[in-house]
């Protein structure tokens, strides 16, 4: 860990805190659900500091929202945290640990695979709360509801992502890191 990275984690928690905020201003019924906010700091996360922190973010971001602001309310708390660790975590893995930054389209590849993997494991927790936990109200099928729901905030993300990471490798932050942190291992 160095002090850049615990210094843009700190900063990506604090998007994810204050980004919900400002949709929320908008007046839009449930702006949240509409523009899923709070996953493009965790997903930025993951690509520019890795898989650790990428976890870390999407798993802190939500609980200290909800301590914070109220939002998301304790009911969909658990249930968020595991879907947007998934986001952090994948999104760092696929990018950085197993090279897709390398390949053409690997930021789509990461991307994508990332949002299919967190929405994956958000219905594998809505379905273990049903059936294992018997917690009523949740279904698996509820995930689907979800992704319609927010198909905005994907198409949002599907946009401003890469370009957010290209602009981050062209100005050298992620090249430079990455190239530290290879230096390291050796």
């Amino acid at each position: 860990m160095t002090a850049r990275k615990i210094t843009c984690g700190g900063l990506m928690i604090a998007f994810a805190i204050l980004l919900p905020q400002a949709f929320h201003l908008t007046g839009i019924p449930q702006s949240g659900q509409v523009f899923l906010p709070m996953h493009i700091p965790v997903l930025l996360s993951g690509f520019a500091l890795g898989p650790v922190f990428g976890i870390c973010i999407g798993a802190f971001a939500p609980v200290i929202s909800s301590l914070l602001t109220g939002m998301p309310d304790s009911a969909r708390l658990p249930f968020m945290i595991a879907e947007l660790a998934a986001y952090g975590f994948m999104s760092g893995l696929l990018y950085n640990t197993l090279g897709l930054r390398r390949r053409k389209g690997g930021i789509y590849i990461s991307l994508i695979s990332s949002m299919i993997f967190g929405r994956l494991v958000y219905a594998g927790s809505l379905f273990f709360a049903a059936e294992v936990l018997n917690v009523k109200g949740v279904a698996a099928v509820m995930a689907i509801q979800a992704a319609v729901t927010g198909i905005y905030g994907i198409a949002i993300q599907l946009i401003f992502i890469p370009a957010l990471i290209y602009s981050l490798e062209r100005s050298g932050y992620l090249d430079s890191r990455f190239r530290k942190s290879q230096k390291s291992a050796v």
